[in-house]
């Protein structure tokens, strides 16, 4: 078995590099988004019949290379499955609502400086002189230099296989590669589990007892949130250039956060031959009423980004990981099993009404997660450690979707 991971790396391309990469890109982009209107226009989805419509039109008209062309076309096509996909989960509201009729009744269209595929035929690594040669429609253009670590470079050397997407974000160049890595054996007699509680004030807290306490990030969210609206009301040129300098920072520097700590408690499980519970949060936002200013806070809580980014270590490092019902977690004591709503006393403390066990909260309820987590074992459960997750970073994850790294629907939500 093999996991499937992204690398990226960063180019340094020289301005005149740099003009030949933009210029790709827009001409691309350009034709993916023209591919798109014959694929709406005659309800053509799929890639050799739409590649019938469209694929003499593109190299002519915009000067693509062949294997440019049936990249385009193949683009067009995933990133109306992806939309099938979105609409079918209902990630684009009800059949008929306002948001699900922009989606279906425009073509997709794809940003000017949306990522683009390459295969082995455009693309060529000299990884041990960090230099690559890359198809332009001004022609090969050799000798790009990129940067990478250490790390980095024994994947690329040691597993690239496929596709790389070109990239071009803020005014900087990326190449996304695909790696596949060999996945360790998985380990299917874990002496134990390790309990992991997620939370908004502690971001993980262990069976273990240790806590990844939230409060420096949840700062940062406030001083990013306050800001943003101070510029907002602005308005002003200079007021904007600023926002789009800072977009993404947040973001970024929660995903830090979330891959230092996935690996910290996959490496722990590793070594001590345990495997890994989570809760199954899926759909909390849904379930959950909370009063205006905590809707802020609870939106940008980033525990599905945690939870797949340890679930996808593990799968790699071959740790079980089981997810288990959440209910009455933080309410049951972990020592004599009584539920209560009154055993929670605050957020961090729980004192049990029925034998008087007090703990911190989210400690006793990562002993009750891991426990659960045990018994569902016991009973046969397998292990829940998902495909790597669409969102690489830092070097990891799956290779993402043509829409997600290029595309845009007519719905801002897609």
């Amino acid at each position: 078995m093999i996991v499937k991971l992204v690398v990226q790396v960063r180019l340094l391309p020289t301005p005149e590099q740099a003009a030949a990469l933009e210029a790709t890109l827009r001409a691309c982009n350009e034709a993916a988004t023209w591919a798109s209107e014959i694929a709406f226009e005659k309800d053509v989805k799929r890639n050799f019949a739409l590649r019938e419509h469209t694929y003499c039109e593109i190299k002519a008209r915009w000067g693509l290379g062949a294997q440019a062309a049936q990249h385009v076309v193949k683009k067009t096509c995933d990133a109306y499955a992806t939309l099938k996909a979105n609409l079918k989960a209902g990630n684009l509201g009800r059949p008929g609502s306002k948001r699900y009729r922009r989606a279906v009744e425009k073509p997709v269209a794809f940003r000017p400086e949306g990522a683009q595929p390459y295969d082995d035929r455009m693309l060529s690594w000299q990884i041990d002189r960090r230099r690559v040669s890359i198809w332009t429609t001004a022609g090969r253009v050799k000798d790009v230099a990129f940067t990478a670590s250490p790390e980095q470079l024994a994947t690329l050397a040691l597993y690239r296989r496929g596709e790389s997407d070109l990239v071009c974000r803020d005014g900087m160049w990326f190449l996304l590669a695909t790696c596949e890595v060999p996945e360790a054996p998985l380990n299917t007699n874990p002496v134990d589990f390790l309990g992991i509680d997620l939370g908004i004030v502690n971001i993980a807290t262990t069976s273990d007892g240790e806590i990844m306490a939230g409060r420096e990030l949840n700062r940062i969210r406030v001083r990013e949130r306050t800001l943003r609206t101070k510029l907002q009301k602005k308005n002003t040129p200079s007021a904007k250039r600023r926002l789009k300098k800072r977009r993404r920072k947040e973001a970024r520097r929660a995903k830090d956060i979330n891959h230092k700590i996935a690996k910290h408690v996959v490496a722990e499980a590793e070594r001590t031959g345990r495997g890994i519970a989570l809760e199954d949060l899926t759909g909390i936002r849904e379930r959950v009423r909370l009063r205006k200013p905590q809707r802020a806070t609870h939106s940008s809580w980033s525990f599905a980004q945690l939870g797949q980014f340890i679930a996808y270590k593990a799968r790699k490092a071959g740790v079980p990981v089981v997810h288990v019902d959440p209910a009455y977690t933080s309410r049951t004591c972990a020592e004599c099993g009584h539920i209560d709503k009154a055993n929670r006393v605050s957020q961090a403390w729980f004192a049990c009404r029925k034998c008087g066990f007090v703990d911190h909260a989210d400690r006793n309820s990562s002993h009750n997660i891991r426990a659960r987590a045990w018994e569902l074992w016991r009973r046969g459960a397998q292990s829940t450690a998902p495909d790597p997750p669409p969102e690489p970073g830092r070097g990891t994850g799956r290779k993402r979707s043509a829409t997600a790294s290029g595309a845009r629907c007519a719905s801002p939500g897609l």
